[in-house]
C-alpha cells in the first residue's frame, strides 16, 4: 500500500472527526490500521485521515454491517489498490462474496424463523398449563 501523497493531505479529519463522522471509537480506527485496511498520515503520534481513509472507512463498515470478513474486505479493497482499471474484476469479486453472503443471512432467517416459531409455540403451551394450574388451584 502506498502512503498518501501530497494532495491527498487537503480535507483532512483527526481521530476524534473520524470517529464522530462514523460512530466508531479511536480503538477501532487504529484496529483497521494495524490490520493495514486504513492508511492515515501519521504526524508524530497524530493520525490524519484522507477523503481515501474515509471512503475505505465507509466499505468496511457496510462490509461488516452485511457480514463479510475482513480479510475478504482487505482483498476487495486491495484488488482496487492495485488497479483501478480492473474496476470489472473487483465488482465480480464483490457480487460473488455478496451472493453467497446473502445466501447465507437467508438460511440464517429461516432458521431464526422456526426457532421463533417453536418458542412461540412452547410459550403457548406454558400459558395454558399456567391458567390451568391456577384454575386447580383457585377450587
Amino acid at each position: 500500500m502506498t502512503p498518501a501523497k501530497p494532495s491527498d493531505t487537503a480535507d483532512v479529519l483527526t481521530i476524534r472527526e473520524m470517529c464522530d463522522a462514523f460512530e466508531v471509537t479511536p480503538r477501532t480506527l487504529r484496529f483497521y490500521e494495524q490490520k493495514e485496511l486504513l492508511f492515515p498520515i501519521r504526524q508524530g503520534t497524530r493520525r490524519l485521515f484522507t477523503r481515501r481513509d474515509r471512503a475505505r472507512l465507509k466499505l468496511i463498515l457496510r462490509g461488516k454491517r452485511f457480514g463479510f470478513s475482513l480479510e475478504d474486505i482487505r482483498q476487495l479493497l486491495d484488488m482496487y489498490d492495485r488497479d483501478p482499471g480492473q474496476q470489472a474484476a473487483q465488482l465480480q469479486r464483490t457480487y460473488e462474496l455478496a451472493r453467497a453472503r446473502l445466501s447465507e443471512m437467508e438460511q440464517q432467517r429461516d432458521e431464526l424463523n422456526e426457532a421463533i416459531t417453536d418458542l412461540k409455540a412452547q410459550m403457548a403451551w406454558g400459558e395454558e398449563m399456567l391458567a390451568t394450574l391456577a384454575k386447580g388451584n383457585a377450587t
